[in-house]
């Protein structure tokens, strides 16, 4: 009898499907670009410098801005889309010193010009705007000051309607808004971390890097949207020169609310507004007209969500999760909900050789190509590659 029971559970088990086993996310189109190899006879980003933090694309290039490490200095980079190719690589030491990232996001502004910020090296060094343009095989790399002298920036997005820059500072909070023509900066306390919330936040011993918002974004009429400690939603109307605090809070779980901060946002097609909550990796939906702010839910049952990014099927994407885990990519849209596709593992050419499947396991950057069929991914560690899928609603 015993033999029987024993029997009857191995087949059992063996009806069950192996889930423990690693599922991939490779999606029939996918791609990965070699980026980084110190031994490379092709230029590449080194080691230790090439955490990409920064996304987004002008025309077929994707442009990423990096990371790195103490006392090293970070890179910009180009890669072509349709040639499946690092194209250019420029280390900011070039024009700037002292500087440890490109972390903000980019901003566009005309003529196919993408502005970015810069985090220093040193406590009490100063992040500078730069411009950004692709100009054949190489970028254009300019420096156009710094707006908040003695802090760094943190987040930034840009109006090419309104010729202007906005940014928020490091490590204070500060919102900024930087007219590259003048140089001249408008700078707003309102959304600076007060001392409640420093008491707040000094208990669950977060620093300015863990709280402060790490993107920002514009509805269609040009306001600005970002996060403040704690767990707040601000709104900038330019026309009015005015910060409001939004009636709702970003969601959150009890008991973390000091761990909310906003980690991406995405403009949808009916003109809404997504965003994801850092703290618990919620996905948002802001509604500009009244500004109601609905929690749609978790894509996974990790924390952070570091880039969302709609594709030409008018489907969101984005990547959830990270350290100590991997990062997923999931997808969500109004009818089906969410789907986690799991880890992404891509082909990578290597030269004449075969390819390799390339496993992204730290995804910290996510930006959408202008006609939407391509959604690129960033990593953020030692040896960072850039990675893209298509948005064919797979």
């Amino acid at each position: 009898m015993r033999a029987q029971v024993l029997l009857v559970a191995a087949l059992a088990f063996a009806a069950v499907p192996a889930w423990g086993e690693d599922e991939f996310f490779s999606p029939k189109g996918s791609f990965a670009v070699e980026v980084s190899l110190d031994n490379s006879p092709e230029p590449r980003l080194p080691l230790y410098r090439n955490a990409i933090v920064s996304l987004a694309v002008a025309g077929d290039y994707a442009i990423g801005g990096t990371a790195a490490d103490a006392g090293l200095s970070p890179y910009l980079f180009a890669v072509s889309l349709s040639k499946r190719q690092l194209t250019a690589i420029f280390p900011l030491d070039r024009i700037l010193t002292d500087q440890r990232a490109v972390q903000s996001g980019f901003g566009r502004g005309a003529q196919g010009i993408l502005y970015a910020g810069t985090m220093p090296g040193r406590p009490g060094g100063s992040g500078h705007v730069i411009s950004v343009r692709v100009n054949g095989n190489q970028l254009d790399v300019s420096d156009l000051g710094a707006p908040v002298p003695g802090e760094g920036i943190f987040a930034l997005t840009s109006d090419p309607s309104a010729g202007v820059v906005y940014g928020i500072s490091h490590p204070s909070g500060k919102f900024f808004v930087f007219h590259p023509d003048s140089k001249k900066t408008d700078l707003y306390a309102e959304t600076a971390v007060g001392r409640p919330a420093l008491r707040v936040l000094h208990d669950y011993a977060l620093e300015p890097d863990d709280y402060l918002c790490r993107r920002l974004a514009l509805d269609r009429s040009g306001r600005v949207y970002g996060s403040q400690p704690v767990n707040k939603i601000f709104r900038f109307d330019p026309a009015g020169k005015k910060i409001e605090l939004l009636a709702q809070e970003l969601p959150a779980v009890w008991a973390r609310r000091p761990l909310g901060r906003v980690d991406a946002w995405a403009l949808a097609p009916d003109g809404a507004l997504y965003g994801g909550n850092a703290g618990d990796g919620q996905l948002f939906r802001i509604e500009p007209a009244t500004g109601k702010v609905t929690n749609v839910g978790k894509p996974a049952m990790m924390p952070r969500l570091k880039g969302l990014a709609f594709g030409h099927d008018g489907r969101l994407y984005g990547v959830t999760g990270g350290a100590p885990g991997y990062s997923h990519v999931f997808r969500y849209d109004s009818s089906d909900g969410f789907v986690d596709f799991g880890n992404p593992r891509f082909p990578m050419e290597q030269g004449n050789s075969e390819s390799i499947m390339w496993r992204g396991f730290q995804i910290g950057s996510v930006a959408a190509s202008e006609d939407g069929r391509f959604i690129v991914l960033g990593e953020e560690e030692a040896l960072s590659q850039f990675m893209a899928f298509p948005a064919d609603g797979q």
